[in-house]
């Protein structure tokens, strides 16, 4: 009891070594037991753990990872590390497998191979038929033929001379394996019914029936017809060689197809790789032209909301007008009634009485005149409306024709590069498998892909041409707005309202009015209007900033700019609005150069005059000249 108490005890780490040795040899003795089965292990140390049974790996690897842990005691970590030695060392050496002896079998060289005639060819002897001519001789082939059909042959040649009537008959077989396995069956029927080659050479052989054998060497190699047809139609080969070129040609197919899936893989990678970027430059196009069409509806609706408030705004004006104008009408009619009244009572003076009708008939004109104007300006306006709905109509149907054509473009540039990938497909379809199908498909595919490209050459040719009838379209019309406006600028000295504008050029007339309020010498205002022609012209006098107005950048003038503040101080607004609207028009028309730009104007509407409506005023003026011209 106290040897177990005291061997129950703990031990130092510097004993770990000497108990790891005792535990193994109590491991070796049996006083310890870990293997419980056959392929069944059992810690001994760890009786009341989870976990009973291990394989040997499992144990091994259970003992190991408890001899190293650091929190273990020094007693645990020595039993388990006896264990370990004792799983390593003994149980471990113990199943390892013996070594086997592998019997060596030399490999059959070509020298030893067994040789046959190739094609597979049987020999039958002692054929005793009395044969006399060709067609004989035939039926006996296939009788004979028929005779040996069991073992397939493909073909069977009767040989011999008709003086000695001593014939044999050659049989054919099939070239693979089949064939061989056939003439290896007629071989062996006859040798087994002791009809063979060897029974057939014995001196005392029988004659009353057919030998026969597979053709080999000796029969290649012999004299007579038999050798000679053989060395005819025949080579030697053996198995090994027909093996070796099997696996040759085996090899070769192997090897082809390879390269071959290796191409269409390729193909197919590329195929993959040109389909991704159709799709993205289809999306990009699409997204593009989404973008487009997106732009113009908003600019389309800010067009639409512009006119609309333009229209809503004179409207409104015109109300107002007509409001006032009505008042003042039932003013002038209540007043021509009070006046009629003091007539008719006499107690007026006559004098008096007839300066305020000829006065009140007076506004009564002006009153006709400012209605016949606002019916004027009605007109006008609905003129206006329906001048910007017409352009509303033209400018959706030139972006739907522009979407139509963008549209085919791009459906037919999407046609022809899945064209174009079909085609690659079929071509490499048409490399594996030469099929009149797939070659027919291939030349529809060629001719509808040629069909495409004309027909996208056909429209590229169109838009060509369309923009360069436009150019010439364009320059021919600023050719005749040159002309247009040097006929307008000789007739400047008529009156008319049909006329060249000189956009971003002050306007001295309207300039002096406005000043002639501040300063009354003509030499200080012709001295001023010289000053601020100067000033408008100036490149570095650039008083405008930009705003958004509705999504859209827009240029202004700075309200807060020193030399218009000074101009507004000194000379008052109207001279500053006049010289405002000097550097909006250079601003628009010449930017760059600042000086101005000569414009056909339209001095009613206060507008710029279409090329058609100055070209119409040109003939009107014409004919009305030509007939003063006939009448005098």
């Amino acid at each position: 009891m106290e040897h177990s108490s005291a061997e129950d005890s703990d031990i130092s780490d510097s004993d770990i070594v000497e108990h790891k040795e005792k535990t193994y040899a109590q491991l070796r003795a049996g006083k310890l037991k870990a293997k419980h089965g056959e392929n069944t292990f059992r810690c001994p140390f760890c009786p009341g753990k989870k976990k009973q049974d291990y394989n040997l790996k499992d144990l091994l690897q259970h003992a190991t990872g408890i001899g190293a842990a650091p929190k273990r005691s020094a007693k645990v970590k020595a039993t388990h590390l006896g264990l370990a030695m004792f799983l390593e060392k003994d149980i471990a050496s113990s199943l390892e497998k013996p070594l086997q002896v592998v019997v060596y079998k030399p490999k059959t060289t070509k020298s030893d191979e067994e040789v046959f005639v190739w094609p597979w060819m049987g020999i039958v002897v002692n054929l005793q038929y009395e044969l006399k001519g060709e067609e004989v001789f035939r039926e006996s082939e296939e009788r004979l033929r028929a005779q040996l059909s069991r073992f397939r042959p493909l073909q069977v040649t009767i040989l011999g001379d008709d003086k000695d009537q001593t014939f044999c008959a050659i049989v054919k077989f099939a070239k693979d394996w089949s064939g061989l396995k056939d003439a290896l069956a007629f071989e062996k029927h006859f040798r087994v019914e002791q009809y063979g080659k060897t029974d057939w050479i014995k001196i005392n052989h029988r004659k009353d029936d057919l030998y026969g054998w597979f053709a080999r060497s000796d029969d290649y190699t012999s004299s007579g017809p038999i050798g000679q047809h053989l060395r005819d139609n025949g080579d030697l080969r053996s198995v090994g060689d027909l093996e070796r070129e099997g696996m040759q040609e085996t090899d070769k197919r192997v090897a082809h197809y390879a390269r071959q899936i290796g191409l269409t893989n390729y193909h197919m990678s590329e195929l993959e790789l040109r389909n991704n970027q159709i799709a993205m430059k289809l999306d990009r196009m699409m997204e593009e032209k989404d973008r487009l069409i997106e732009e113009h509806n908003e600019k389309i609706r800010r067009m639409q909301k512009d006119a609309c408030r333009n229209s809503r705004k004179i409207i409104d004006e015109n109300i107002r007008l007509y409001g006032e104008l009505e008042t003042r009408k039932k003013e002038i009619d209540k007043k021509r009634e009070q006046l009629e009244k003091l007539a008719e009572k006499g107690n007026t003076n006559r004098e008096k009485l007839e300066a305020a009708k000829e006065e009140n008939a007076m506004e009564n004109r002006l009153l006709s005149l400012a209605t016949q104007k606002k019916n004027e300006e009605d007109e006008k306006l609905l003129r206006l409306i329906e001048k910007q709905k017409q352009e509303k109509e033209d400018a959706l149907k030139k972006l739907y024709d522009l979407e139509m054509q963008l549209a085919s473009k791009q459906k037919l540039e999407l046609d022809i590069e899945q064209l174009k990938g079909n085609l690659e497909v079929m071509s490499h379809m048409r490399d594996e498998s030469e099929d009149d199908t797939n070659l027919k498909k291939l030349g529809e595919l060629r001719k509808k892909l040629e069909e495409k490209k004309d027909e996208l050459e056909d429209i590229d040719s169109l838009n060509q041409t369309l923009i360069i009838k436009e150019r010439r379209t364009n320059d021919e019309l600023e050719e005749a707005k040159k002309e247009l406006i040097i006929d307008l600028q000789k007739m400047s000295r008529v009156r008319s309202h049909i006329g060249v504008k000189r956009m971003g050029e002050l306007d001295q007339k309207a300039f002096v009015a406005a000043c002639k309020e501040k300063i009354a010498d003509d030499v200080k205002l012709a001295l001023l209007c010289s000053k601020w022609e100067d000033e408008i012209r100036q490149p570095e006098w650039h008083p405008f900033k930009v705003i958004n107005v509705d999504g859209e950048a827009k240029e202004i003038v700075k309200e807060d700019d020193e030399k218009l503040q000074a101009l507004k101080a000194e000379l008052g607004e109207k001279a500053h609005d006049i010289v405002v609207k000097a550097l909006l028009e250079i601003n628009e028309y010449n930017p760059s150069g600042r000086y101005p730009l000569p414009e056909l104007w339209n001095f009613n509407d206060d507008s710029k005059a279409p090329m058609g409506e100055a070209s119409a005023y040109i003939v009107k003026q014409w004919r009305t000249n030509k007939k003063k011209k006939s009448y005098t």
